[in-house]
Formats: C-alpha cells, structure tokens, sequence
C-alpha cells in the first residue's frame, strides 16, 4: 500500500504508526528485518530520502534539511512516531522541531545532532554553567573528520559503487560480525533502485553542514537516543554531550554494537524499542481517534 502526494511511502500492520527514515546512501529496504517484528503491534511506515531507494526518481533543486524535512511532512497524513537513523535521526529531529504537533515521540538511532567535529568558541566554554554533575564542556564537539567526508565528496566524482562500499565498512567497523552486516545490508538495499551521484553529495552534505545542538532542548515529547558502543562514527562521548543539550530524552547503548545495532543485535534492538513504544504509545492517542 502507498500514500502520500510527494513522496512513496510504504505502510504495513496496524496500530500507532511508527516512521521510519533511513541514513546516508542506503534506502529503506534496510528497515526489513525490525519491521518483521514490529507490524504485530503497530503500523509500520518506511519512507525512501528524496532520490533514494523508491523515491529516487524524486529530487530537490535545494538538497536542504528543512526540503527534505517539508517533503515527509507532507507525504505523512497523519500523527506518528518518527524513527531516525544515522543522517535518518537529523530528518526526525528537523520534524520535530518543525511540527511537534505531528510527532508523538522521536527516536534517532547512532545519530548526533552535530556529526562533523568541531571546535568550541573558547569563551562560550568559558561562560558554561556547570551542574552538580560537574558537567565539564570539551575544547571540541566530537565527531567524523571533515576531511574524511571531504574524501568521500572526492571519491563519489571516481567510483559510486566503491565509495558506498567503503562507507559501509566504516558503518559496520567494530560489530562482532562486519562481514555478515555487511553482506545483510547490501542485499537489503540492493532490491531499490540506486541513488544519483548528485542526490549521494548534496546528502553527504547535510552531514558536513546541519547543526541541531542548540534546538534539542525545544524538544519535550517523548525522545529516545539509541547508540552502539563500539561505533566509528559516533564518538563514545557524544551521548553524555547530548544529554546535556536535551535533559529530558533517554538514552540506551547497545555495548556490543556498531552503527546499525537494529541489523547486528535484531533482537535486543526490538526488546528496547518494543519496550519503550509500547510504554509511551499507551500515553498517545490512536491514529484516528
């Protein structure tokens, strides 16, 4: 089934709608495995970024966070909870910002809202309050090299196929089992059609560019933040920075998981999720009620 005017947008099952959105390169075949799981209890909406996956035919003049932000809005008819993963978690989180009325909780997983690292304005860290956890604030924000998403800019204008390979590596580095993620993965996403070399850099740059520190404490409905330890490209010091920026979300970490803990630890990913949907869905009201 399909709907929405702008965008494709798949729903499956029945009960609160949960949307998912996927992260940099890949498409929403990727949600497959959890979603098993999850339509016996909800509705599950998996939508493809403009010029991805079944909306690769879709593109932006503008590859903007607030364009693509508006095009979901649009295309999603109803109130949900919003699923973000990776660049996914940035798109979730402008959604929320932009129409909290529409988003009844946000979850963002292995994302940042600030995923290049960054130096701090010295006065500013000077200035920072510090709380009765003695919160100190780092000389940097920490996050990806600018000069390694730089390289992948370089390496998209070579070899499509081999730049999307090597990041996926580097997303799957340090799971138990990288060469089985990896391998999942690919034939998941295999079964779309292939994003653009134009769509692949003008959203490798809203990693390089979209920074959200500043509005996460707007966000006061129900916010979950899952990460995997052992990720390459979300520091280990990004959730403790990002607790502080939104004090009322909750936060797990998958200790033996990389990048995508939902394709390398499928259960105790739907055990957390499951878990903490079912506990605030209980507070939400139903789609059409």
């Amino acid at each position: 089934m399909t709907m929405g005017e702008n965008l494709k947008i798949t729903s499956q099952g029945q009960g609160t709608p949960l949307v998912f959105i996927h992260g940099w390169g890949l498409n929403s075949g990727v949600w497959q495995p959890i979603i098993a799981k999850l339509i016996n209890q909800f509705e599950v909406i998996t939508v493809d970024l403009p010029g991805f996956g079944n909306n690769a035919n879709k593109t932006l003049t503008s590859y903007s966070l607030i364009n693509v932000a508006e095009q979901i809005i649009k295309s999603i008819d109803k109130p949900a909870i919003y699923i973000g993963w990776s660049l996914g978690g940035l798109v979730a989180t402008k959604i929320a910002l932009m129409v909290p009325q529409k988003v009844q909780g946000l979850i963002t997983i292995a994302s940042s809202p600030c995923f290049v690292e960054k130096s701090f304005d010295q006065e500013k860290a000077n200035n920072k309050t510090t709380d009765e956890d003695s919160f100190v604030t780092p000389t940097k924000w920490p996050g990806i090299k600018a000069s390694l998403l730089a390289g992948f800019h370089q390496q998209l204008s070579q070899d499509i196929k081999k730049t999307l390979a090597v990041f996926l590596k580097i997303q799957a580095m340090g799971s138990p089992h990288i060469r089985q993620d990896i391998k999942q993965i690919q034939k998941l996403v295999m079964e779309f059609p292939e994003p653009s070399r134009a769509t692949l850099d003008d959203s490798l740059s809203l990693l390089e560019t979209v920074d959200l520190r500043e509005q996460l404490a707007e966000i006061t409905l129900p916010f979950l933040r899952l990460y995997g330890r052992l990720d390459s490209l979300i520091p280990k010091t990004v959730p403790a920075l990002v607790s502080e920026l939104s004090k009322t979300s909750e936060q797990h970490i998958f200790h033996k998981a990389s990048h995508a803990p939902f394709i390398s630890h499928p259960d105790d990913f739907f055990q957390v999720i499951s878990e903490w949907l079912l506990k605030n869905s209980m507070l939400l009201p139903q789609a059409g009620k």
